[in-house]
């Protein structure tokens, strides 16, 4: 098999099969209409702690700690974690496996982060490097308002346009066997500028990203939209996910139904007054890990395209006027029956 099929994408021979996930979230998140498929729902958003930034600690060591025990695997057996947050020098992450003695590599990449990170870690083992490797992500609503916006006591208007961050984290182990399920193809997203300034049009800064990497993916690979059968983008929001439809049909490519994005389908959008929907690097993480595996393994879906997009600002760039540029990972999984 060519390794690089194309110009980005590369095919996994190996095809590292996911071994367990889990997902935990939050209070409003366990109110949606995913709720029946998450692991653990917090009616305290402080988990306990006494900060929100230990509040993500405590749900991503959560997280972690549960996918291992699905997998019957001791965390110390890992041969390493790669992991992300939106904050500051990941520290939500870092701090959640500080204590863990596993070796652990820290990302960012904003809501494609748990695209970017189960990437990564499909590669470390089709490149033998590992046995069973973790790819995990997070994030809560009331530290990435503190750190991008305002202090929630400041109680600032949001525009329609605007998400809300996901409290919630996903945490996937993948090894050489012992499922059904297999990552196949991995196509890293560039990174890709459409001017966007605006930190509340967050969709629309990612959109162009989307595209670019959907597009390199089908490209490379020889497949269409119609091959999958569900492709799944995460954190478009509506907003988002209407202007990408749009962008490949000005192409003369219809997505049709199959496609779908994790920021729309964790929240009731108009029940939950969450605006254009979900974002941060929780929700595509809590979505692939709650409802998207679980209806692969239940046979709903046999070969998904799961494309996490992310905005990478940060809140000295957009003070400074920056544009926010985008980037879109995007990972083939498929269901061996």
């Amino acid at each position: 098999m060519n390794r690089r099929p194309g110009t980005r994408t590369l095919a996994l021979k190996k095809a590292p099969a996911v071994r367990s996930y889990a997902a935990v979230v939050g209070k409003k998140e366990g109110e949606g209409p995913l709720k029946h498929g998450f692991d653990s729902i917090s009616e305290d958003s402080y988990f306990g702690e006494e900060s929100w930034e230990k509040a993500e600690s405590h749900m991503l060591r959560q997280c972690f700690s549960l996918a291992c025990d699905k997998a019957d695997l001791a965390p110390s057996s890992l041969g390493c974690v790669f992991a992300g947050d939106l904050l500051n020098q990941c520290v939500s992450s870092s701090f959640a496996l500080r204590d863990s003695g596993i070796p652990y590599l820290g990302l960012y990449g904003a809501c494609s982060t748990m695209a970017e990170s189960l990437g990564l870690a499909a590669l470390a083992l089709e490149g033998g490097f590992a046995e069973t490797v973790c790819a995990m992500t997070g994030s809560h609503f009331c530290s990435a308002e503190r750190q991008y916006r305002f202090p929630l006591e400041y109680g600032g208007q949001r525009t329609p346009s605007s998400q809300w961050t996901v409290t919630g984290a996903g945490a996937v182990i993948l090894g050489s066997g012992g499922s059904r399920l297999h990552v196949t193809h991995f196509t890293p997203g560039c990174i890709v500028d459409a001017g966007i300034t605006d930190p509340s049009a967050m969709g629309a800064a990612m959109a162009p990203a989307a595209l670019d990497t959907l597009r390199a993916h089908f490209a490379d690979t020889g497949r269409g939209p119609g091959d999958y059968d569900a492709i799944f983008t995460g954190d478009l929001g509506a907003l988002g996910h209407d202007l990408l439809e749009s962008l490949f049909a000005r192409e003369g490519v219809a997505l049709g139904p199959r496609y779908m994005d994790c920021g729309v389908l964790i929240y009731d959008l108009a029940a939950q007054k969450v605006n254009a929907g979900g974002s941060g690097c929780g929700c595509s993480a809590s979505v692939l890990c709650g409802h998207i595996l679980p209806g692969m393994e239940r046979g709903v879906w046999k070969r998904v395209l799961f494309a996490a997009t992310g905005a990478l600002m940060s809140p000295t760039s957009a003070m400074q006027g920056e544009s926010i540029p985008g980037i879109c990972h995007a990972l083939a999984i498929e269901r061996e029956d």
